[in-house]
This record gives C-alpha cells, sequence and structure tokens, in this order.
C-alpha cells in the first residue's frame, strides 16, 4: 500500500513539475498557420488520370510542373492553373518516377528511383546529361555481367531521391533509399565525393529523401526516417540539424534575400527560417481536399503560396497562406 501510495504522490505531482520547467527547457510550440485550397487549381485533363504525386516544381516562367506515376508522368501548367502540356509517355526512363527540378538555366533534372538513375533535360526537353545506370528490367545486364559488376561503384545510385545544383554547376544527389548518402558531381556528370551512411549521428542518414541550397550555397537535406533536416557545407561538413519531430519528407525553399525553407511531412508543413528556428505549421492528416496524406513534394515561388505533391492521395493542391 506504501509503493501505490508514493506512486499516485509522484503522479499527481508530474503537472506541478511540468509547469515549473523554465521557459528554455521547454520543446518550442509552432504558431498555427492559417491557410486554404484553391479549390480545382489544376486544370488536368479529364483524360489524363493522375496516379502517385510524387513530384512538383516551377521554371523561371512561373509555370508549375507536376509529377506522378500515371501514364501521363509531367504536366505543365501556367500560373494560373492552366494545362499546357505533358511529356514523357511511354518512355521507359518514367518507370518508377520520383522527384523533379529545375536548375537555374530552366534545365529539367529528373530522378527515377527504382531505375537508379538521374536524367537532365535541357529547356528544349532534350537528354543532355545522365547520371548513374538505368537498371529497370534490363536483365541481359545482369545475364552479361552480373559477375564482373556485381558491385555497383560509386558513381552508381541505389534508389536516389532528389537533386539540387549549385551556382557553379555542381550537382547533389540525395542517394536515397539504399546507399543513404548525399553525392557531388562536377557539371560535366564526374563524381567528386560523397559522404554519409546510415545510422542517426550528425551526418549519417536514414532514408535522405529531398535537398535544397540556400542563397549562400548551404545545403538542407530531409533526413526522412530520422525526422530531421540536416546542413551541410558544399563539401559535407555538418553544420547543425533541425529535429522536426516528424517524417521530414520534402523540403523547398523560397527565392530573394530573406529565405525560408518549408519542411512536408505526413499531413503537416513545417516553416522554418535558415537559422533553424521554427515560424509555425500547418495541416491535418487526411486524404480528402483540404486534408493531407504523406506530402511527397512541395515548391514554394514565394512565402504564401505553395504547391503540395500528395502521394498518397494522387492530389496536387495550391495552398495560399493568409
Amino acid at each position: 500500500m506504501k509503493n501505490i501510495a508514493l506512486l499516485a504522490l509522484l503522479f499527481i505531482s508530474l503537472p506541478a513539475r511540468a509547469q515549473d520547467m523554465p521557459d528554455a527547457q521547454k520543446p518550442p510550440k509552432a504558431p498555427e498557420l492559417t491557410f486554404h485550397v484553391v479549390p480545382d487549381f489544376f486544370k488536368i485533363p479529364s483524360d489524363m488520370i493522375m496516379a502517385e504525386a510524387v513530384g512538383v516544381t516551377i521554371n523561371s516562367k512561373g509555370h508549375i510542373f507536376i509529377l506522378n506515376r500515371g501514364n501521363h508522368p509531367i504536366l505543365e501548367f501556367d500560373q494560373e492553373g492552366n494545362f499546357i502540356g505533358s511529356f514523357g509517355e511511354g518512355s521507359p526512363l518514367f518507370r518508377v518516377p520520383h522527384s523533379i527540378r529545375f536548375d537555374a538555366h530552366d534545365n529539367l533534372w529528373y530522378v527515377a528511383a527504382g531505375d537508379n538513375l538521374v536524367v537532365k533535360f535541357d529547356p528544349k526537353r532534350k537528354v543532355e546529361q545522365a547520371l548513374g545506370r538505368r537498371e529497370g528490367d534490363m536483365g541481359w545486364v545482369y545475364m552479361t555481367h552480373g559477375i564482373e559488376r556485381a558491385i555497383p561503384g560509386p558513381s552508381s545510385f541505389y534508389q536516389p531521391t532528389d537533386t539540387v545544383v549549385g551556382p557553379d554547376g555542381d550537382t547533389y544527389v540525395t542517394d536515397g533509399y539504399g546507399n543513404s548518402r548525399v553525392a557531388k558531381f562536377t557539371p560535366e556528370g564526374n563524381l567528386i565525393k560523397y559522404w554519409g551512411d546510415r545510422g542517426t549521428k550528425p551526418g549519417q542518414f536514414n532514408t535522405p529523401h529531398n535537398i535544397v541550397m540556400d542563397a549562400n550555397q548551404t545545403l538542407y537535406v530531409a533526413d526522412r526516417q530520422n525526422s530531421r533536416v540536416q546542413v551541410f557545407d558544399t563539401d559535407g561538413n555538418f553544420k547543425q540539424e533541425w529535429k522536426v519531430g516528424a517524417l521530414a519528407w520534402s523540403l523547398c525553399i523560397t527565392p530573394g534575400p530573406n529565405q525560408v525553407i518549408f519542411v512536408g511531412s505526413v499531413g503537416r508543413v513545417y516553416k522554418y527560417d535558415l537559422s533553424g528556428k521554427l515560424l509555425g505549421s500547418f495541416g491535418k492528416l487526411g486524404r480528402l481536399p483540404g486534408w493531407f496524406d504523406s506530402i511527397h513534394a512541395l515548391a514554394c515561388p514565394d512565402e504564401k503560396t505553395l504547391y503540395l505533391a500528395e502521394e498518397f492521395s494522387y492530389r496536387f493542391d495550391k495552398i495560399v497562406l493568409q
């Protein structure tokens, strides 16, 4: 009976002890951001049925490109959401799409996770560069070179996830589901270096899923299964980490002098400044319009406008923050 009484006294005292905790030791609480979804923003043709919504990006004209795993992989829309065109239909390159990004020269970088491939399309949609080697169902490769090339070289990928290109043309690839690393390539496509392996320590990853770069060439990596964002310089030196407290699926960074980063998670989006201060969050879990599931990708042309790719809802949304 004495033990029971002591336990009861302990539980009664816990709330008071939590209230007495200094403010500096309390976990930060993000302000709730007010938002609304623009209804039916993307005028997707009725005969183009979306599948998993996995990518969204914006070119220099303000046109929005969305990526899905249906029969029409990439669709282009103007700033008002009017459909312009599509491409990628029937190509084996689009077997398992994962992400799309534009660089400063309007080249479109496409990541095919299942095929271990990163492809650069020029503004005319011609293939200009390919990193990695396409695997897919090329059985003859394994039959003829299975022993000779059993272990992929460092310049090959193991299910890559995302890319970002620096102002000097160097390309950074999060590689990804298998290798849990970041690989750095020259503009010519030669591997310079790579960093990271699977783990929870600073500089290690468990599914590095997205990557962005700020105006000072600092890299931010969504370390998804570790529920954090890790920050590096372009040589892979660790700078800091942000504990998101939820799976860090996706990243976007705004342009301009006062950049902010949005982190897409499951049912929720978090807003940070570049020091890692949490500025706010919004969203609720669900698969109907106005609700969000796993936010596989997002784009943010400014601090008040976001485009979300919600993978398992097969849906793309435009969000306006109040």
